[in-house]
């Protein structure tokens, strides 16, 4: 709450200022104010689009996506109201707001269809929609359409300098003028000028798990100091012509921390290629990121820990396991595709092995339907567990709701989509 709080108050100094030297009538002066919060907001999203890392610790990356997500659809709200109940006796200054306002339009448009799950995740029929068309926009394409913002950013700028009502009030600029800096300024920082701190390595093996499924293991340079259980990077793979070099994020499937293994499902356009990835190739990795482990140290350690995972999803699941089975009680649950698909049994029969009758394994061919979950689940762990769900984003909130259903709490479900 204090997170999301924060984009409220970060416009106020800005419209405070305003109110105070400007005389313009009260009505105008209101609709000035939401082309200012707008203004604002869209600096704050790009900020947030630069995955600091001591943030993510703090509030998770979810809910820094979730918040940028949220920022662009509010923008264009209060943007709207800007541009019809407000005038400019500049025609420039009008061009320049009417450009940007349709291209963060386009910009939101897209990046709700193709880079969130807010509609495909809840409709078959869009999602399939979806897969065609990324035939055409792919990942790439995605990703530098959303940097337009900038452009976009650039356009507003000039059209607030070109306002004789606003550019007149000298401290007010300044004020406006550092807003932009700053934002502008973290981003070419982040992108151009701050030091590389990326951990390094080498593929050391690429190998098919199951249907559609690719095991990857990297050895780093140096060891991932920072990396928690559940952990998951953004990899990039260095000068390979067959796969693309945009960041994807991948779970870790173990608690190594010299060499990272990655078991991902060969879904989308970019993964799909992964078996062209050669031992021997380069890797930048950027993280590590996640707050599973943090959430299961502030849990009671006699409350059970429940792990659904799906498909791929058992990866960052697995981690948490191989940390705690021999001290939690922990029930994971894996629903696979195809008997074949349940390429870890063995890593989870030598953890059961070691975890005494602490740790119980269920796989399930399928999904787990309420009937399997309530004959599987204990009535403790309905009660008192945690639960992680980890999976494709339609599987994840269709047992997000299965689990609310049958009485367990929604602050203790805690989830990852594997998206983009």
């Amino acid at each position: 709450m204090l997170f999301w709080s924060f984009a409220v108050v970060f416009p106020l100094p800005l419209v405070l200022v305003y109110d105070s030297l400007a005389t313009e009538p009260d009505l105008l002066k209101f609709y000035i104010f939401l082309g200012l919060i707008a203004y604002t907001w869209w600096l704050l999203s790009i900020v947030l689009s630069m995955r600091s890392s001591w943030l993510h610790r703090f509030v998770g990356l979810p809910s820094i996506y979730g918040l940028h997500g949220m920022l662009g659809v509010l923008s264009i709200v209060a943007a709207y109201m800007h541009r019809n109940y407000s005038y400019s006796p500049s025609r420039l200054a009008r061009n320049l707001g009417d450009w940007a306002f349709y291209g963060a339009l386009v910009v939101l448009c897209f990046a709700v269809f193709f880079m969130s799950g807010w509609l495909v995740d809840r409709s078959r029929r869009l999602l399939k929609t979806k897969g065609i068309l990324e035939i055409v926009f792919r990942h790439q394409v995605s990703v530098w359409i959303h940097r337009l913002n900038l452009v976009i950013v650039a356009m507003i700028w000039l059209h607030a300098h070109l306002l004789v009502r606003v550019n007149q009030y000298f401290a007010f600029m300044v004020l406006f003028d550092l807003y932009t800096v700053t934002a502008l300024g973290i981003y070419a920082w982040k992108k151009w000028i701050a030091p590389d701190t990326y951990l390094t390595g080498t593929v050391i093996s690429n190998d098919a798990r199951g249907g559609a499924t690719r095991r990857v293991s990297v050895d780093l340079e140096n060891k991932a100091a920072a990396l928690q259980p559940g952990d998951f990077f953004f990899l990039r793979f260095e000068g390979s012509s067959s796969v693309s070099r945009e960041w994807h994020p991948f779970s870790v499937t173990d608690d190594n921390r010299e060499t990272l293994t990655f078991t991902i499902r060969q879904h989308g356009n970019f993964t799909r290629r992964l078996d062209n990835v050669e031992v021997g190739a380069r890797v930048r990795l950027e993280g590590p990121f996640g707050r599973f482990e943090s959430i299961i140290q502030s849990r009671d350690r006699e409350a059970p820990l429940v792990f659904v995972g799906m498909g791929a999803g058992v990866a960052p699941l697995l981690s948490l396991a191989a940390a705690h089975h021999t001290e939690r009680k922990i029930h994971l649950l894996w629903a696979v595709r195809t008997p074949e698909d349940a390429y870890y049994r063995d890593v989870l029969e030598d953890y059961q092995k070691t975890a005494g009758d602490r740790l119980q394994v269920t796989v399930s061919v399928g999904r787990f339907r309420r009937e399997d979950l309530s004959r599987t689940l204990s009535a403790e762990a309905v009660a008192k567990g945690a639960f992680f769900i980890v999976g494709p984003n339609p599987a994840v909130l269709a047992n997000q709701r299965l689990l609310r259903r049958m009485g367990v709490s929604a602050r203790r479900i805690h989830q990852e989509r594997l998206t983009m």
